[in-house]
């Protein structure tokens, strides 16, 4: 699960990890869609890109202490995020929840059962 501390707002009932090389560049590409309170966490990363994806995307992107750095709201398919300075991981969300969940930089978000292994789910208990 991943909650937004600060707002004590849950962005991921379930949340996917990708820690390996393939996993991660593999990422959501695929997938027909994200389902309803999923997000798929990316360790380490600091760059995104949402080639081969057929919708869009919010991402959270988080230091070491979990923290927002940036935020790319609805990033549409076949784009490259930034480069995020300080980045150690990535948050993939359904267009929309980042906004609904009124996340913003600075927030502080936790995980229950972070240290999972790759590919793992997560779900609310």
């Amino acid at each position: 699960m991943a909650i937004n501390l600060d707002k004590g707002t849950v962005l991921a009932k379930k949340v996917y990890v990708a820690k390996n090389f393939f996993s991660r560049l593999r990422g959501l590409i695929g997938t027909a869609s994200l389902e309803n309170e999923a997000g798929l966490l990316i360790i380490p990363c600091s760059s995104v890109h949402s080639f081969f994806m057929r919708y869009p995307i919010d991402v959270v992107f988080l230091d070491h202490n979990n923290r927002v750095l940036k935020i790319l709201y609805s990033l549409p398919p076949y784009r490259i995020g930034p480069m995020v300075k300080g980045a150690r991981k990535a948050l993939e969300l359904k267009a929309g929840v980042v906004s609904a969940t009124g996340t913003e930089i600075g927030d502080q978000i936790v995980f229950s059962g972070e240290d999972g292994k790759n590919g793992e789910i997560f779900k609310n208990t």
